[in-house]
C-alpha cells in the first residue's frame, strides 16, 4: 500500500446536501470519492475528513485523507482530482503523511466563521454566502455575549435536539469574537470541537443579544439549564464557513486565506 495522502480542500456548499455521503444526494464526500474511484479504474477508496458540514455550509480549508493503491505512486493527485471534480470543489494541496495520521483524530482545534450582512436592500450576489438581515446590531453587546461563551461548558442548550453525538456535550471554546466591517459582521468561533448546529445556534443567540432580545448576563444560566427550547431559531447555513483546521502533528496550521 502507498502512504496516506492528506488533501486540503475548499468548497461552495450551496448545491450540496452537506459533506457526508448520503444515498441519492449530491455531497462533497460523494463527489471526491467518485473522482478517486475514477482514477482507481472503478475501485472504491474511502475518504476521511477532519469534520462534516451541513447542507449549504461552505469550507475554506477542510482536511481529508485517503490511501491510494500502490500502483498509482506517480499520479499528480492535485491535478488529477481537480480535473475530475465539479467546479464548486477545489483541491489546494495533496501531500503524503505518516501512516498513523488521521484527519479527524489529529485535529486539536477547529475554526468556523459566520457572516451577516445588514441592509434594507437584498443583495442577490451575497445571498449564498451571508445571512442578510435588516435590523442593525449592537456590537458592544454582542462582544459581551462572546465573552460568556469562552471556556469549557456543556453546550446542550446550544446544540440541535437532533444531535446524534454520543457522550458528553462539553466543549471548550478558545476564542469567540465578532468583527464589524461596514454592513457586515464576521463571527469567529475557535474550539476543540462543535456539536450539531452549535455554531449556528450560538450565532442566533448573539444576534438576539445584538437586537436586545437577550442579555449577555443570561448566557451562564442558559448553559446551566441544558435546554435547547429556551433559545430561538437556528441561523441559516449559508453564512457559515468551516475556516481552519489545527493539527497536532508537527504543529502545522492549515489555512487558506481569502
Amino acid at each position: 500500500m502507498m502512504k496516506k495522502l492528506k488533501c486540503i480542500i475548499s468548497y461552495d456548499g450551496t448545491n450540496f446536501s452537506g459533506y457526508q455521503i448520503q444515498p441519492n444526494k449530491r455531497t462533497v464526500q460523494g463527489s471526491i470519492e467518485k473522482a478517486i474511484q475514477t482514477i482507481h479504474k472503478g475501485d472504491y477508496v474511502k475518504v476521511y475528513s477532519s469534520g462534516r458540514t451541513d447542507a449549504g455550509v461552505h469550507a475554506k480549508a477542510q482536511t481529508i485523507h485517503f490511501t491510494p493503491e500502490h500502483h498509482l505512486v506517480n499520479v499528480d493527485w492535485k491535478r488529477a482530482l481537480n480535473s475530475l471534480l465539479p467546479n464548486d470543489i477545489y483541491i489546494h494541496e495533496v501531500s503524503p503523511v505518516d501512516e498513523d495520521f488521521h484527519s479527524r483524530y489529529h485535529a486539536v482545534a477547529k475554526e468556523y466563521r459566520y457572516f451577516i450582512r445588514v441592509s434594507q436592500d437584498y443583495d442577490v450576489f451575497r445571498a449564498n454566502y451571508t445571512y442578510q438581515i435588516k435590523e442593525d446590531l449592537d456590537l458592544e453587546a454582542i462582544l459581551k455575549g462572546c465573552e460568556r461563551f469562552i471556556g469549557t461548558h456543556d453546550f446542550t442548550s446550544f446544540a440541535s435536539a437532533k444531535s446524534t453525538a454520543k457522550g458528553s456535550k462539553v466543549r471548550t471554546l478558545f476564542d469567540v469574537d465578532c468583527i464589524r466591517s461596514g454592513k457586515e459582521y464576521e463571527f469567529i468561533f475557535r474550539g476543540d470541537g462543535f456539536l450539531y448546529n452549535m455554531v449556528r445556534i450560538l450565532v442566533s443567540s448573539l444576534i438576539d443579544i445584538g437586537k436586545g432580545k437577550l442579555q449577555a448576563e443570561e448566557i451562564p444560566a442558559l448553559l446551566e439549564k441544558r435546554d435547547r427550547t429556551l433559545l430561538g431559531k437556528t441561523a441559516p447555513p449559508q453564512g457559515l464557513i468551516y475556516g481552519k483546521f489545527f493539527m497536532n502533528k508537527h504543529a502545522i496550521t492549515l489555512d487558506i486565506v481569502g
